[in-house]
Formats: structure tokens, sequence, C-alpha cells
């Protein structure tokens, strides 16, 4: 991951400079794009690292969630740079300016090969969500150097200078499409939403299927990271002996069917159920308003449980530990 982000934020700043030499803005455009490339890269590195960071008393998740404040931040700076480069081509559609066609057309033709090195180290390497991510974006940026070769041989050849600005406000559009999926991704892990990859009632249906299983309810399921998924729910049983056997069972089909690693089980007695008050407050008011008993996907971390005064072992599994500690009902 190392050696594509090199290449990719080196060759960047050769772009840029190239681009304000020639007076390209398809070229300064194209350095924007390879920019977030290498942005998107970083994260995917940085990703990794921070996994292996150890959990902390002030941290006790870690730090994977730095890659999501960093993505945000991305996001948020490439809008900036689109709207910096749409509006300076909207300025040289009305008054065009001398563009360098021939060294433009060298310099992206350049960058071109510098993108499909890259792809193919990407493609060939891990296939981790960010890895994927981080090829899709090199693939786009692929196409925008695409777009500035033809912006350079067009002047080259014909001497038409508006087909420059328009080119470049192609390439933001195409910088803008990944920019808004990557914000969107962002948004809806910082809100907690249920991960994308995952469908909630699946996940469900087969803790219900497992042995023993009497029931599942206030379940959650919400994003560490871009890789690491978290879950919580009560399992309902019929004797508590059962428990340390289908916690077992749990764990293990959480992991191999949905890689969900980091997992909080609370056990309920069926008998206890019956008399039972009350509940989780945020799938009480999904129920209340969606009517159909779906679970609302929310993170567990800040709300409580309300039932009768029954104290049941709850058991916490993290990263392959296993932990107990009580709820009180």
């Amino acid at each position: 991951m190392l050696l594509p982000l090199i290449l990719i934020a080196g060759f960047a700043l050769v772009e840029a400079i190239g681009g304000w030499w020639t007076g390209s803005l398809a070229l300064l455009g194209d350095a924007g794009h390879m920019v977030s490339d290498a942005l998107a890269l970083a994260l995917a590195w940085l990703g990794s690292w921070v996994a292996r960071k150890p959990a902390t008393r002030k941290h006790n998740f870690g730090l994977v969630r730095a890659e999501v404040i960093v993505a945000l931040i991305n996001a948020l700076l490439m809008l900036v740079v689109i709207g910096g480069i749409v509006y300076e081509a909207v300025q040289r559609i009305a008054e065009p300016q001398l563009v360098k066609g021939g060294e433009v057309m060298l310099i992206a033709f350049i960058g071109m090969l510098v993108n499909i090195v890259v792809a193919w180290i990407l493609h060939k390497g891990h296939s981790s969500l960010n890895s994927r991510a981080a090829l899709l974006h090199v693939l786009g940026d692929l196409l925008g150097s695409v777009a500035a070769v033809i912006a350079g041989a067009v002047i080259y050849f014909t001497g038409w200078m508006p087909i420059d600005p328009l080119l470049s406000i192609f390439i933001s559009i195409l910088i803008l499409v990944s920019t808004l999926r990557l914000l969107g991704e962002v948004l809806h892990v910082l809100m907690e939403g249920v991960p994308l990859h995952l469908d909630i009632q699946a996940v469900e249906q087969a803790m219900n299927a497992t042995d023993q299983v009497r029931g599942i309810h206030h379940l959650h399921i919400w994003s560490l990271s871009s890789e690491k998924t978290a879950l919580s729910a009560h399992v309902v049983l019929e004797d508590m002996q059962d428990w340390h056997a289908l916690l077992t069972r749990l764990r293990h089909m959480l992991h191999d069917r949905f890689n969900i690693e980091h997992v909080t089980l609370q056990p309920e007695l069926a008998s206890a159920q019956e008399h039972a008050a009350g509940g989780c407050w945020l799938t009480s008011k999904a129920q209340e308003h969606h009517g159909d008993g779906h679970h609302d996907h929310h993170n567990h971390t800040d709300h409580n449980h309300g039932h009768d005064d029954h104290d049941h072992e709850a058991e916490h599994h993290h990263d392959g530990h296993q932990h107990g500690h009580k709820h009180a009902h």
C-alpha cells in the first residue's frame, strides 16, 4: 500500500506543477483527482496501521475511528478543490487562455502510465474494503488522465482552447461523484448506521437459527471503522447452564458468516421474559414508528436497558477475549 501511495502522491505534485506551467486546467484537475487518490490510499494505510494500536483506558476501542475522521476531512477538502476548478473553468470558457498542448499531452500520458501501474499493484494485492475503494479511486483517476491527454492532443493539433476547461469540468464531475460517495459512507459510519454490506435481518435470522436460542431482541450492529464491525444483542434461552456453549457457537457463527469480531451478548431466561417490563428505548421508538417490529440500527453504548430487578451474567467478547459483566434488569 505504501508504494502506490508514494507513486500517486509524487506524480500528483508533478501534475500540479505541470498544470501551472502549461496553463492547463485539465491537468490541474487531474492533479486534484490524484491528490484524492493519494488520500484514499493514505486512509487505507492508516486503517491498517491504527488497527494494530491497542486500546487504552481513554480510548477503549483503540483509534480505529481515526480513518473515518481523516476521510471526512478529505471529502470536505475535495469539495473545496472541485468548486475552485469549476469556477476557474467557467471563467476560461468565457475568456480562453493559451495552453501548451504538447506538454499537457506528455505529462498526462505519464500520469496515465503511473495510474495503470498503481491499479495493477492494488489489483494483485490486498482485498480489503479499503483497498478496493482505493482501487476504484485510481481507476477514476485513470479516466481523468485520459481526458487530460485528449485535451492536450486537441489543443496541440487544432488549437481549440475551450477543450481544456470543458474537460476539466468533466474531471471535476468524476471527483465529485467519488467524493460524495465517500462523504455518504463516512456520515453513515458516524451516525452509527448498520454497515452497508450487512443485512440486519439476515444476521438476526442466523442467530435465531442457532441451537438453544429461543429469541433475539435489542439487536444493534454498527461500524467501528471501515473494517471493524460491532454487535450487541439480548439472547433468550431456556437454561443458563447452556450459555457458555451457546455463546461460543454464536461468536464463531457471527465471525465466520458476517466477519463480526466485536460481540457483546446478554443472556436472558425465557421464563424471565414473561415478567419483563420496558426495554431498549431506541428499539421501542423504532417499533412505535415503523409498527413492524424491526430493530433500529443504532449504537448500544449510550443507552440503558430497563427491565425487572433480575441480574443475569453477560459475556463480552472483544477481539478473541471474553469478559463477564452485569446488566441490571
